[in-house]
């Protein structure tokens, strides 16, 4: 198949630099998938739009501030450094064989084989000059010291991150990490993006990107969801950077996802099969919940069980759906794998029209956007 079926045009004023006012304010464009019948609302409104006894499953993952600046040391060259996943457990401190008496201590300057740290992988600019061996630090109110070890593709690399003042790695990063707003955001995160890029069910930390289906949730929405009958239940996917990962070949076929952690709790998965059993329809809020489901089902003759992994699962049109009934997402970039995933789901040709009608009708698109509800 070829990714050019999922290229579209979309004017650059509809792609919402801010997120609404109200977590429930923005709209929702409502697609039927068995008559391809669109409607216009506003998510406000989803507690009418859903049956009683239907499951919502959403993503509880909580995004942390990966977006790290600082400077090169000793040049002082600014430095932009973007998180995307710890490789391992901590790395306790080593002691070389031979240590010279000149040693300094903790420090921008310390010897990094005798401070405790984490080994990341990492975006970083810029790229070229950021070689093996090149030193780092990030600071404000904590200060977080860098040593690139590794050069991996697409601007990508290996570093190894610790402080100096007592705190962990995680503490600092939480302290002066910014939040890593995505790329089509034309402008500078702020304060408020702390809360607004994050879904009102963020627990588990672990995400470079929200799960930005869950933006739209707010507190009375979740209580009139909870008056028509309908049930909720959580689970957890990480989102990684490959979300943004652009599609390269010209085959869908060929493309591969880059693999995300995901954990179901006990009580999560034993609403989910009692759901299934029961034939209650099962709506998926976000494509990452959507592929964490149907991820675990085909590893379960099509059951949902309690557990973590890791999941690279790619869906694309011609994929059979066992778990999910019914999606909320928010509208994607053009020849994304998140498109290509909402075509599986609704068809594409379904999805051509409605996001057509979108553009006719000045929806406002990504992220901070607004909402699709394909059923």
């Amino acid at each position: 198949m070829d990714v050019r079926e999922f290229d579209f045009d979309l004017p650059p004023e509809l792609i919402a630099q801010e997120p609404p006012l109200e977590r429930s304010a923005a709209r929702l464009l409502c697609l039927d998938r068995a008559s391809g019948s669109l409607t216009h609302t506003h998510v406000a409104a989803l507690p009418g739009l859903l049956r009683a006894g239907d499951l919502l499953v959403v993503n509880n993952t909580r995004v942390f501030p990966a977006r790290l600046l600082g400077r090169r040391v000793p040049s002082g060259g600014a430095v932009e450094c973007l998180l995307i996943g710890r490789l391992g457990d901590p790395v306790p401190a080593s002691v070389p064989d031979s240590v010279p008496d000149s040693v300094p201590g903790p420090g921008p300057t310390a010897d990094p084989r005798l401070t405790p740290g984490e080994v990341w992988e990492a975006l970083m600019h810029p790229g070229q000059k950021l070689q093996p061996g090149a030193r780092v630090v990030f600071d404000g109110t904590h200060t977080i010291h860098g040593e690139v070890l590794e050069r991996r593709f697409f601007g990508r690399r290996v570093i190894r991150l610790w402080t100096d003042a007592g705190t962990t790695v995680e503490q600092a990063v939480d302290a002066i990490g910014h939040v890593p707003l995505p790329p089509y955001i034309k402008r500078e995160d702020r304060t408020d993006d702390r809360d607004r890029y994050q879904t009102v069910f963020a627990r588990a930390r672990g995400s470079v990107a929200a799960p930005t289906a869950g933006l739209h949730f707010s507190p009375p929405l979740i209580a009139g969801l909870t008056a028509r009958g309908v049930q909720m239940t959580e689970i957890t996917l990480h989102v990684g950077y490959g979300t943004f990962q652009p599609v390269r070949v010209d085959r869908v076929e060929d493309h591969r996802m880059e693999a995300e952690r995901y954990e179901i709790g006990v009580s999560a998965a034993a609403a989910i099969e009692s759901a299934l059993a029961e034939g209650r329809r099962i709506v998926a809020v976000g494509t990452t919940t959507t592929r964490t489901l149907e991820a675990v089902a085909r590893a379960h003759d099509g059951h949902i069980v309690a557990g973590s992994g890791s999941t690279d699962l790619f869906i694309y049109p011609g994929f059979e759906f066992r778990v999910v009934g019914g999606l909320l997402t928010n509208f994607h970039l053009p020849r994304s794998s998140l498109l290509m995933l909402v075509s599986a789901f609704a068809g594409l040709d379904r999805v051509r029209i409605a996001y057509h009608a979108a553009i006719v009708e000045r929806y406002r698109f990504y992220s901070y956007g607004d909402a699709m509800l394909i059923v």
